[in-house]
Parts: structure tokens; sequence; C-alpha cells
């Protein structure tokens, strides 16, 4: 298994082995299911900023599983597949940034808040940057949170559901608010988080090679 690879647990789900081997009859390639990330989660943040109530927020939230289904069957196509390609590596990490950045900054423009939108998608942006750096210099990459894409994702759309209800009953737009909050934070403290994993492992191999 490839060390550098994101752990999902759902790969060994039967669904997700059955989906991925029609994707690989039908000859879809991994990069074609990366490039439909964006749309799915452009789709999401257009939704969500032409209607930050019911619709527009069951819209985005599909979006958004969508676009993690994406992000799952282009590593599966990618690997159980056999269908690896030599531009891979960038398809796996340039759509999952530029999705991240859609969906994160809409939220931001659809409560009124750009500024701390455009913030937290540097900051999630940046714990992609730690990862890869770590990866870069020979270290295992380290996919630990408190904020990682699938808690930022989880966060996001559980506050999508909630937002549902709270404008249908009040018209306001707490959830989403409480939301963005916690990934700008929890994305700023997971990019200390991973420093300080690579600072303990570049100690620990620097005591191993002593």
């Amino acid at each position: 298994m490839d060390d550098n690879r994101r752990p999902i647990k759902t790969r060994s789900a039967g669904w997700a082995k059955h989906l991925t081997d029609l994707l690989v009859k039908r000859d879809i390639s991994p990069n074609q299911i990366s490039v439909a990330s964006i749309a799915f989660a452009l789709a999401g943040a257009v939704a969500l900023n032409i209607d930050n109530g019911l619709v527009g927020s069951i819209i985005c939230a599909v979006g958004i599983q969508l676009r993690l289904l994406c992000n799952l069957f282009d590593g599966m196509v990618a690997i159980e597949g056999g269908k690896k390609s030599d531009i891979g590596s960038l398809y796996n990490e340039f759509p999952d940034r530029i999705a991240d950045s859609l969906l994160i900054i809409a939220l931001g423009y659809a409560i009124g808040h750009a500024d701390l939108g455009w913030f937290a998608a540097l900051a999630a942006a940046l714990t992609a940057y730690v990862r890869v750096f770590g990866g870069s210099i020979g270290l295992k990459q380290s996919f630990m949170g408190p904020m990682a894409k699938q808690h930022r994702m989880a966060v996001m759309t559980g506050a999508l559901v909630l937002n549902a209800l709270e404008t249908s009953l009040y018209g306001t737009h707490y959830s989403l608010l409480i939301a963005l909050i916690v990934i700008a934070a929890g994305s700023a403290a997971t990019c200390v988080t991973r420093t300080l994993a690579i600072s303990r492992q570049l100690k620990g191999n620097a005591h191993v090679d002593q």
C-alpha cells in the first residue's frame, strides 16, 4: 500500500469496488474523475450563493458528497483499477485544492463573511501544503487532523443540513457561520499539528542516523 495515500475505509466496501469495476470497464480515467470533482464543487458553490436557504443548501450538500465520491474513485480507478498515469499525481492534488477553495470561499460569500471564507480556504490549502512538503523531503505524509479534508467537508455538509432547517424556521444562518469558523480555526490548527509531526519525524530520523 502507498504510504502517501489517504487512508479511507470505504475503499474496502463492496459497493465501492463494484462501482470502480464499472468505471474501469467504461474506460473512464482517474484524471477525468478528478476533474469531475471540480464540476460538482462548483455546482454546489454556485447553488449556495444563488440560494443560501433550503434548496441551495441541499444542492450544495449533494455537490460536496459527489465531490468526495470522485475523490474516492479517482484513486481506486488509478490504483485498484490499474489505470495510473504519468501525470496522475497532479490530478490527484490540484483538483482537490480547487474544489476545497470553491466550496469554502462560496460558504463565506453566501453568509456575508467573504474575508473569513478566503482565510479558511487559505488555511485549508496550507494543510495540504504542509502534508506534501513532508513528503517532498522524504517523510511519510501526514493526513492527521483535527480538520483534514474529510473533516472540513463533514462539518460543511452537517452545517448545510442544519441551515436548511434553520433558514426555513428562523431565516438565519448561524449554522453556516459556526461551520466556517470551525473550518478556519481547525485548518489553522491542522497546519500546526502536521508541522509538529514533521518536526518529530525529522528529529527521530536524526537520532536513528547517529
